[in-house]
């Protein structure tokens, strides 16, 4: 599933609320808000993409979503590894701990987490 950056946003504040009403979302935004027909067509689509759904209390709808932040997080990586690192998770580390310039205490943390995720895989 992708979501576009106005749907990300809305799916953050969604994250964050657990249920929202329209209003409450156009209140979470900065100003300036945004529209609510912005809005109403960024949930739209969002349900169209099974990325929220929503509960109906009289004439109003409570937003919720219906994928973790750390499943599309996920689902995220993992696309962008299958798109620029033809789906090594190798090279895809080795590109990470490189380019990002990780300071000798960031490596040795990672190291660390490796490490236990090693430990857990052993029989």
């Amino acid at each position: 599933m992708q979501l576009s950056k106005g749907e990300e946003q809305i799916m953050e504040y969604l994250w964050q609320l657990e249920q929202a009403y329209m209003k409450d979302l156009i209140e979470a935004f900065p100003d300036p808000k945004p529209a609510a027909t912005t809005v109403a067509t960024l949930l739209k689509r969002m349900q169209d993409k099974k990325a929220v759904a929503y509960h109906t209390h009289g004439n109003s709808r409570a937003y919720y979503p219906l994928i973790s932040k750390n499943d599309y997080f996920s689902q995220q990586v993992k696309g962008m590894i299958n798109n620029f690192f033809g789906g090594s998770t190798t090279q895809f580390a080795s590109f990470f701990t490189s380019a990002t310039e990780m300071s000798k205490e960031e490596l040795e943390d990672l190291r660390r987490m490796v490490d236990q995720e090693i430990q857990k895989k052993k029989p």
